[in-house]
């Protein structure tokens, strides 16, 4: 009988000489791999599985880094099949991932995409940042070779977000390199070499050798769309050097393409070809399918340019094989269908039942999509070019309104009302859009909808009066019972409402009414109904009211102005809600909408604390510094006069590039960034103070817009700490700076 004291400290042996095996793997693989089969050697001698497990796991990895993916599936599938034995969940997370570097780097990429994210959510599940990272990394590489590159992005920089939270450099570098070849790819060759040149430093600091080989390449490539063609040699040249000294196949087969395309680029036809071949020859021991299409179809390229037809077409015949073994319909269905990776088994079953369903749905959708994006793209111009002009004339009648006599601010009101029409007019024609393209959401607020019913009547009281009206609020609901509803869009559909009541009523009156229906244990039923003795409406219109742009009257003979989207706007916001609105009418008597929502009673105790005392916030912003990123001079001129007012000490450049050196060289308490701007958008400048080094990757910045197409919910936007959209109200300006202080 084996002695237990004996079998423990072998098994901890076993785990320093594995943990010891990874550690120096980044510059010494050939001995990682040594030491780890005599570790599995040891292991199987004392019979440990898990042991085992860790062996093969490890295996696995270190042959799919050197390329030899047979011995490292084979690995990796022993490893998985001993960890799910056991029910480690850790360790099947680890063997998955290695077989989804298998996959791949060979041809399978939904077996891939399926592997890693499979090890992913365990790696979530537990918190484990390192593994997330890798995965991510390993994930972006994956979008990337399909040509998702947005996919690619946000997946690298999720891997360097939490890289960073473990304060892991090689981790980071490694996806630098990735994104640095995404943005040489763009064209963005500044902002690639900043990238690639971090990775290398960093490189440095760890002494990641093997990486280092990687990073050189990387930068060997941005050199090549520089058309550097001599430095992008020499840096390839130092990769593959390193590469040939590690016995790192992949990297040896990946710096041949790049060197084989850089010698075509230059004309040098023979060292192209025969350089090809190499790297050829070791793609296709290595079963590396994305080299092996990317040399075949440069060798096609480079007979073709030699002027040899016959070896020209078997090459492109080639090409055209490999590619369309590859790129097989499973893997085309992963492409198309990130979502549905998770179910993969089922859609394998079910894809001949529904191929020819799928296609004909995805063409409809592609077109719907084109179609909404370039409304979107046109509506996004449209309300920058129109608001940005709109924001200087309300910013000089703010600032002038004091300075006045009583007959020019007479003046200055009637401008202000104009403005402000064109405004709702611009606002209506947006919120359409968003509303009928399915980018707009209700966000529910705890509110008390009878003080909110009073406050939205307050608003239309004189304009009745004015004409001789009566505007009436007819509420059963109790000032305390508060509901969790979308206040703006309540507020939306209720202002539409009532303001055509009025404007198509000349006698008489309007009546809002909100009647308790219905209630359940959770929820209350209640009817809207908003009443006027106008008009009223003919039959044959009824049904034609809710549509965009509609007007009952024909446009030259009708007194009253507007888009003609208001109904259509409320349709959109109650379908929002679940349910419908509906009209009576009759002409000459007067017309009646109504409409039923299911509201959610709201728990919170009553009478909580009150907001801050009042003058709290009186000289918060005195003396604090901001930066404005601003093109248009008018309106950098008129903002700098506005902080003034409140002793803000503001500086004014007018592009990224500024900007970006600003940053570097002072520290600011806030920074005001506009987003459209030429060279470089806000939103890239945002990004880069947030994630390079500078005295204000912390610092509140505020995205100051006139396209209300922008929102703030991807991922590139979050780097803003809030949003005003032009033309701002200025008290609203004020409270939005003054809540970054408190």
């Amino acid at each position: 009988m084996s002695n237990p004291l004996k079998v423990n400290k072998r098994e901890k042996e076993i785990l320093l000489l594995l943990n010891e095996a990874h550690q120096i793997r980044i510059h010494n693989l050939p001995k990682s791999i040594s030491m780890t089969l005599f570790a599995l050697e040891s292991s199987a001698q004392l019979g440990s599985k898990s042991l085992l497990a860790k062996c093969y796991s490890q295996l696995g990895l270190y042959y799919m880094i050197i390329g030899e993916m047979d011995k490292a599936e084979y690995f990796s599938k022993l490893a998985l099949t001993l960890y799910t034995e056991l029910k480690d969940e850790r360790g099947i997370a680890d063997a998955k991932y290695s077989l989804a570097g298998v996959y791949y780097k060979t041809n399978l990429y939904h077996l891939g995409l399926v592997s890693f994210t499979d090890a992913l959510k365990i790696y979530q599940k537990n918190d484990d940042y390192y593994n997330q990272s890798r995965t991510e990394k390993s994930l972006g590489t994956i979008y990337g070779y399909i040509g998702d590159q947005h996919a690619a992005l946000k997946s690298y920089y999720s891997a360097v977000k939490n890289a960073r939270k473990i304060n892991d450099f090689n981790l980071e570098s490694n996806v630098y390199n990735n994104i640095s070849g995404i943005l040489a790819k763009n064209g963005k060759l500044k902002f690639a070499m900043a990238f690639i040149n971090k990775s290398i430093a960093q490189k440095e600091l760890t002494n990641d050798i093997r990486g280092m080989a990687y990073a050189l390449y990387g930068k060997g490539k941005v050199y090549f769309y520089l058309k550097d063609y001599e430095k992008a040699e020499a840096y390839y040249f130092k990769g593959l050097e390193i590469h040939n000294q590690m016995g790192e196949n992949t990297g040896k087969a990946m710096t041949y393409t790049k060197l084989g395309e850089l010698y075509y680029t230059k004309n040098d036809l023979e060292l192209a070809l025969d350089t090809a071949f190499v790297g050829l020859e070791i793609a296709t021991s290595l079963k590396l399918a994305m080299s092996t299409i990317k040399l075949k179809k440069l060798i096609y390229h480079i007979y073709k340019a030699k002027n040899e037809p016959a070896l020209a077409l078997d090459y492109f015949e080639r090409y055209q094989k490999e590619k369309e073994t590859v790129i097989n319909a499973q893997t085309l269905k992963v492409i198309e269908n990130y979502e549905l990776i998770s179910k993969m088994e089922v859609l394998k079953n079910e894809a001949k039942l529904h191929k020819e369903k799928q296609l004909l749905l995805e063409k409809k959708n592609l077109d719907e999509a084109k179609a909404i994006k370039m409304r979107q793209d046109f509506l996004s111009i449209m309300s920058h070019e129109i608001r940005t002009p709109l924001n200087a004339i309300t910013s000089i009648v703010e600032l002038l309104k004091d300075e006045v006599n009583p007959e020019g601010k007479e003046l200055l009101g009637s401008l202000k009302f104009a403005s402000s029409n064109l405004i709702k007019i611009v606002n209506d024609v947006l919120d359409f859009t968003k509303l009928d393209s399915n980018k707009s959401k209700l966000e529910m607020v705890p509110s008390a909808l009878a003080i909110l019913a009073k406050n939205i009547v307050s608003v239309y009281e004189k304009q009745a009066h004015e004409k001789g009206l009566y505007l009436t609020l007819n509420c059963d609901l109790s000032k305390e019972i508060r509901y969790n509803l979308d206040e703006t869009k309540i507020t939306q559909v209720l202002n539409n409402l009532i303001s055509n009541a009025i404007k198509f009523t000349e006698k008489g009156g309007v009546e809002l009414k909100i009647k308790h229906v219905k209630s359940s244990p959770k929820k209350d039923t209640l009817l809207f109904e908003v009443k006027d003795t106008g008009e009223g409406i003919s039959k044959e219109n009824l049904d034609e009211i809710f549509e965009s742009f509609s007007q009952v009257k024909p446009v030259l003979t009708r007194k009253q102005g507007g888009t003609g989207l208001g109904l259509a706007i409320v349709k959109k916001i109650i379908e929002l809600h679940k349910s419908k609105i509906k009209v009576k009418s009759t002409v000459g008597k007067g017309t009646t909408f109504f409409f039923k929502l299911k509201l959610k009673r709201d728990e919170i105790i009553e009478n909580q604390l009150v907001d801050v005392v009042p003058n709290a916030r009186d000289g918060i912003l005195k003396d604090k510094k901001v930066l404005i990123v601003e093109d248009t001079t008018i309106n950098a001129i008129l903002l700098q006069k506005l902080l003034s007012r409140w002793n803000i000490i503001s500086e004014h450049v007018d592009n990224g590039e500024k900007a970006l050196q600003k940053v570097k060289e002072q520290f600011y308490d806030f920074i005001l960034m506009d987003i459209h701007m030429p060279e470089m958008n806000g939103i890239e400048v945002t990004r880069l103070i947030r994630t390079t080094e500078n005295l204000n990757s912390s610092t509140p910045i505020l995205a100051l817009t006139a396209d209300t197409m922008v929102t703030s919910e991807t991922r590139e936007t979050n780097y803003f700490s809030g949003f005003l959209w032009k033309p701002f109200e200025v008290e609203k300006l004020k409270e939005v700076l003054e809540k970054v202080f408190i």
